[in-house]
């Protein structure tokens, strides 16, 4: 039928293998990384608990499963069922299926995670939790290899990778001087909120190589989403561009899942003809080889729900379509609590000096002479100058993440504040949740009878003085954020 021809295509079926599998296994990373650090910092006796969360906000602001009961063994039994899921997307036996069961795995995905975001609060506060929402709802839409891959979904799919790459372009004209006069990289590679083990070499490289570090940003960001909308193979061109910068802040930094979502969604954009061009061992006729489907195979049924959906999509599109051009753009920002279609953007302002809050602890109690503190150490954040910052991405640190805004915001910003005072108490308590989100605690669980919290101004060491210490970091103390803390009033802080 002429009109099953022009819904749906033969031309993205390894496309749509990649959106897929790509989605689905860093579905498996974020709730990976919500095993492992929700129940301490959200959980019933977290630094943010759900339940009073829950009981003071509405479903209309936050639509959550976890508003109906929430316990830490119930989180972590629908984490599971998602991983599960994601992984059956990842070997291809969902896929396998008839087109609805594509369909019910991903929405079931984007409604579980979506609940874990509605709840997350600050520690969920990030642009890529939005982004992988807003992807699984669309990808639910994509069909399975016995139908062809509508042409509508990977319209959706191209108009959310220009948001995310065009919308961070833009921000940063809008935003900083130093992107404007290519200085911006100067600065970045230290100041970033996670350093990668490439980080300080990249820092050293030439001013020159900086400065063209900041022209490709602007032609990946800015240039290269125009093209989204040629004929192939230029839009498969665009689409390598932003790979490779995406690689780029790969191999230098630690940005969750963020690189990897606008790398599979770039990966999505290529055509099968493209890749059979690149890579010799994939067919010219990929669709059949994929599918074993007549290439116009529509069934209406599967029609009519995708064609629905993007309907939606396009109705919600239009106010991040008018944020891309505002002059107040904003940035991260969902315009429905269902996240279905986002504005993103990133390091619309470039932090000049990095700060660091460093936790410490004593166990001495003799008010005759000054305690001795030690440092508690996070997985990933600086602490150690001489630690290598570690690769961590697209594992997520939440709580890291969280200090590094800590620093930079001021103690008592939204960002921080609260959930700061009830982590100190979980340290005075030696809460073995808590502890179990740092790299090291020098007390081995017992508790300490203070503790503290000091302001560093770190920067990176030089050629010769790394050669002569073999730091990274070069370190100043700057001012004491949290005086001497004991439980009682770590205590009445917390309450």
């Amino acid at each position: 039928m002429d009109w099953a021809a022009w819904f749906g295509t033969d031309e993205y079926d390894v496309a749509r293998e990649v959106l897929l599998r790509g989605f689905a296994a860093l579905t498996i990373v974020a709730l990976a990384s919500a095993l492992a650090q929700f129940p301490a910092l959200l959980g019933r006796h977290g630094l943010e608990p759900v339940p009073p969360f829950v009981a003071r906000t509405s479903w209309r602001r936050a639509p959550s499963v976890f508003r109906w009961r929430y316990s830490d063994r119930l989180f972590r039994c629908y984490a599971w069922v998602g991983i599960v899921l994601a992984a059956s997307v990842v070997v291809g036996l969902t896929q396998a299926g008839p087109w609805w069961l594509v369909t019910v795995v991903f929405l079931l995905l984007w409604a579980l995670y979506l609940s874990i975001v509605n709840v997350g609060q600050t520690f969920y506060a990030f642009g890529w939790e939005s982004l992988l929402c807003e992807a699984l709802f669309l990808l639910a839409f994509l069909g399975s290899t016995r139908v062809a891959v509508p042409v509508v979904v990977v319209g959706l799919s191209r108009w959310l990778l220009f948001r995310l790459e065009f919308g961070a372009g833009l921000i940063k004209l809008r935003g900083d001087r130093a992107w404007r006069d290519l200085t911006a990289m100067y600065y970045h590679q230290e100041t970033q909120p996670m350093p990668g083990p490439l980080s300080w070499w990249a820092h050293h490289l030439p001013a020159r190589w900086h400065r063209i570090e900041v022209v490709g940003n602007h032609v990946a960001q800015l240039g290269a989403p125009v093209l989204l909308v040629a004929p192939q193979p230029v839009a498969s061109v665009g689409a390598g561009v932003m790979v490779l910068t995406q690689l780029w802040l790969v191999l230098t930094g630690n940005f969750s899942w963020l690189n990897w979502a606008a790398i599979v969604l770039a990966l999505g954009v290529v055509s099968d003809g493209v890749w059979a061009r690149v890579l010799p061992w994939v067919p010219d006729d990929a669709a059949v080889s994929v599918g074993s489907r007549p290439p116009d195979d529509v069934p209406v049924d599967f029609a009519v729900v995708a064609g629905l959906a993007a309907a939606l999509l396009l109705v919600k599109s239009w106010r991040p379509l008018l944020n891309l051009f505002s002059s107040h753009q904003l940035m991260n920002a969902s315009f429905d609590r269902y996240r279905l279609v986002n504005a993103y953007g990133a390091f619309g302002s470039i932090t000049k000096d990095r700060f660091e809050v460093v936790v410490e602890g004593t166990r001495e109690a003799d008010e005759d002479r000054e305690p001795r503190w030690v440092a508690y150490e996070f997985r990933g954040k600086p602490g150690d100058v001489r630690r290598r910052p570690p690769q961590v991405a697209p594992y997520h640190l939440r709580l890291d993440w969280m200090m590094w805004f800590l620093a930079l915001r001021g103690y008592r910003d939204p960002w921080g504040g609260s959930w700061f005072d009830v982590f100190l108490l979980r340290l005075l308590e030696a809460d073995r949740p808590t502890l179990a989100l740092l790299r090291r605690d020098p007390f081995h669980g017992e508790r300490p009878v203070a503790v503290r919290a000091v302001l560093y101004r770190y920067r990176y060491t030089t050629r010769e003085e790394r050669h002569r210490t073999g730091a990274f970091w070069a370190r100043e103390e700057l001012t004491l954020l949290e005086p001497p803390l004991t439980l009682t009033a770590a205590r009445r802080a917390a309450d």
